[in-house]
């Protein structure tokens, strides 16, 4: 009764080819449903950055208004800087976050 060896070992040297690998292909099929999602989180940024320069800029109105005196309601200005530096802040911790996100994304192994 002859004896089989295992499969992957044989032939002159005892080591047998592993045979064909099919290569890794990039899906070509794009979904446009997803780049259109794409484009909607994109334009939501670029809104909120906006809307942060413009809070901004209204800040900067009302602190020269109270310099020049011509604010009437020094509140006004309390709250417009308060709710600018709480956005400027979350702006800032969402930067952080989506920067620490790529880092790691870019060290995983492929």
């Amino acid at each position: 009764m002859p004896i089989q060896p295992p499969p992957g070992i044989g032939g002159a040297g005892g080591i047998v080819p592993a045979g064909f690998t099919p290569s890794v292909r990039p899906n070509q099929q794009v979904d446009p449903a997803a780049e259109e999602r794409g484009t909607a989180f994109g334009s939501k940024i670029a809104s909120a950055l906006e809307d942060l320069q413009a809070s901004h800029a209204e800040t900067d109105r009302l602190a020269q208004a109270a310099a020049t005196g011509d604010l009437a309601a020094v509140e006004d200005y309390m709250v417009q800087a308060t709710q600018t530096q709480l956005a400027t802040q979350l702006t800032v911790a969402v930067r952080n976050r989506a920067v620490e996100s790529f880092n790691e994304i870019m060290r995983m192994q492929i």
